[in-house]
């Protein structure tokens, strides 16, 4: 008798994930050319605008146009915001509050204000950022995207999370921090459509760019001299150092817009403040304008002695939040790593004068120091390691960087900071009701080690009545749920509500995922 073969069902072939891939080249293509342009006008606007004040020097007659031309720009600029508040800012909380269902708005009408008003505001030499712009830029094209192809739910979402990568990826070339950026700070979900989508966006966006740009990274710093382990307490030094100046500036930032409050202007003309302040300073320090690129690369190239650091920091530090809590469209992540690369400086210049540490280890502090302020106020120490990393072109200093990173981040931790972003978000929405627009949609949230939820039951515990588990992601494979299903740390549960609610029943259950002290 001839045994029998058992039947092998017949695999189909699924293509759901390759259309997504499809659908974020197309993102990462558009946002791509976005992002360049508007990085390339940024560039070539702070050229013009230090050309300007050499100019004022020679015939100081042509400042009193100059004066007037800034006042007017600054009106306008002021005008797009009160047409269009969504491009306040950066606009990395707006994305984070749309990928979690606390807001939404018009992709048209942010894209060409934000892309206008960013270049205006940037591109003048205020001490703003272009990375946050970009991300919501990119963001804003992933978010049209999906309206012009019909997608809803999590596949909208997914294709505004891989703009907002690709719109980073862009910017700074660094096609996975960009990644784990959104994955860390912007969505706070490694869920695989996620990944995988904004991966993809960030390639094809880094692409582009890098036809624009060339193939030399942002921050290209020699990086001449491995650190010596004799030098490992020195990190631990910076660290604590980067994470205590970085809560005094999250405390600065969040409280700035109560002092503008306080100058009794129409909010939408707050930006006339540091765009007069800016003429002063481009008269006498032009080098310092704009985000902080520029400072970087030649701080770590010719360092000032300590006496001129220290100016330098508290200049930087008091006019980039004032930028940015004038509510203009502009960023905090560059001006960010600058702060960081001059803390890292004084304290490296410091440490050589008192006969710590040798005068070559200094780019290195630079280096490291910009790791571990970012992740100290950002809150996302692996972001702020990989975008160091591909910023600077070298993977030599990954241990250092993560021990600064790490300090840092226990530090502004421990001192009681949060997260720069979701407190930046927590201004700007108002806490909300349950709604019913009777679309359904799904909701996302891992259980992290030591929440609540681990080691228990479904049900054990009260789920809020305008929410329905219908599954647990658990690796690769999802369990249908029953009252007896057991929940483990890693799990993702799925969740079923009104599309308008999402954010509701996100507030009802997080304290119930977060993990506990």
């Amino acid at each position: 008798m001839v045994a029998q073969r058992p039947h092998i069902a017949k695999q189909h072939f699924d293509f759901t994930r390759f259309s997504s891939i499809g659908r974020a080249l197309i993102v990462g293509v558009i946002a791509g050319i976005v992002v360049s342009i508007f990085r390339f006008s940024i560039e070539q606007g702070l050229r013009f605008v230090q050309w300007v004040y050499a100019q004022i020097h020679t015939n100081w007659l042509l400042l009193f146009p100059w004066i007037g031309l800034s006042v007017a720009v600054a009106f306008f600029v002021g005008w797009l915001v009160k047409n269009e508040p969504n491009i306040k800012g950066s606009g990395i909380p707006q994305v984070e509050g749309q990928l979690a269902g606390e807001l939404d708005y018009s992709w048209w009408s942010v894209l060409w204000r934000k892309f206008v008003g960013g270049i205006l505001g940037i591109g003048s030499g205020l001490f703003l950022g272009r990375e946050g712009p970009s991300i919501q830029l990119g963001a804003t094209i992933g978010q049209g995207v999906a309206s012009k192809l019909k997608q809803t739910g999590s596949d909208r979402r997914s294709l505004i999370a891989g703009g907002a990568a690709a719109g980073l990826s862009a910017a700074f070339n660094a096609p996975i921090a960009s990644t784990l950026f959104v994955l860390e700070e912007v969505y706070h979900n490694f869920s695989p459509i996620i990944w995988t989508t904004a991966l993809v966006s960030a390639m094809a966006s880094n692409f582009i760019s890098l036809n624009f740009f060339g193939l030399v990274p942002v921050l290209h710093i020699p990086y001449g001299h491995n650190l010596p382990l004799s030098q490992y307490g020195n990190l631990i030094g910076l660290g604590i150092f980067l994470g205590i100046f970085g809560y005094l500036y999250q405390n600065v930032t969040l409280t700035m817009p109560n002092w503008y409050a306080k100058l009794r202007l129409p909010s939408w003309l707050d930006g006339l403040v540091p765009f007069l302040l800016v003429i002063p300073i481009g008269l006498i320090w032009p080098q310092l304008l704009g985000g902080g690129n520029a400072v970087i690369l030649n701080l770590a190239a010719v360092t000032p002695a300590l006496l001129a650091l220290l100016g330098i920091f508290v200049l930087r530090f008091t006019f980039s939040t004032i930028s940015y809590g004038s509510g203009l469209p502009g960023g905090i992540f560059l001006p960010i790593l600058s702060l960081g690369a001059i803390l890292g400086a004084i304290y490296a210049q410091f440490m050589v004068a008192v006969g710590w540490m040798p005068t070559n280890l200094i780019p290195n502090f630079i280096i490291f120091a910009m790791a571990g302020y970012f992740a100290g106020i950002g809150k996302a120490p692996f972001t702020a390691i990989l975008l160091i990393t591909e910023m600077v072109g070298t993977l030599h200093h990954l241990m250092p960087l993560a021990v600064v990173s790490m300090t840092a981040y226990l530090v502004v931790d421990l001192l009681g900071g949060a997260p720069i972003y979701e407190a930046l978000l927590e201004k700007l929405i108002q806490p909300r009701l349950p709604e019913h627009s009777g679309i359904q949609d799904r909701l996302e949230l891992p259980i992290f080690e030591g929440s609540k939820l681990e080691g228990h039951q479904v049900r054990d515990f009260k789920w809020p009545a305008e929410s329905l588990l219908i599954a647990i992601r658990r690796g690769e494979r999802q369990v249908i749920p029953h009252g007896d299903t057991l929940m483990r740390a890693g799990d993702t549960l799925i969740i079923l509500t009104d599309r308008d609610n999402r954010a509701w029943v996100r507030h009802q259950i997080a304290h119930l995922t977060v993990a506990t002290p």
